[in-house]
């Protein structure tokens, strides 16, 4: 199944027909195809920022976040190695005292 992608003009447009109480969410639903979660994750995203909902991440807001995920794969590469390590320890002490 294709994920389709709407425009922030139309999500508004959706979540201010419900909020007005112009139509209801399982009418919106069936006229355009939504299941009720996609909904309902739009009308808690409009309720949360207003107007402002559904705006596309500034640059500002990807660069922390692509700097973020940077850092955490440099956290789990060192915390790879540190595993190797400890197993290696660990098998060399068994090989000590005779156990494989």
């Amino acid at each position: 199944m294709q994920k389709r992608v709407h425009s922030r003009e139309f999500k508004l447009e959706v979540v201010r027909q419900v909020a007005s109480g112009e139509k209801r969410p399982a009418q919106i639903c069936r006229e355009h195809g939504l299941a009720d979660s996609v909904l309902s994750r739009w009308r808690k995203e409009y309720q949360e920022k207003g107007e402002a909902a559904f705006e596309v991440a500034s640059s500002v807001e990807i660069k922390t976040q692509e700097q973020r995920i940077e850092e955490l794969e440099g956290v789990g590469g060192q915390l790879a190695l540190e595993n190797q390590i400890l197993k290696k320890t660990l098998k060399s002490m068994g090989s000590r005292n005779g156990k494989k």
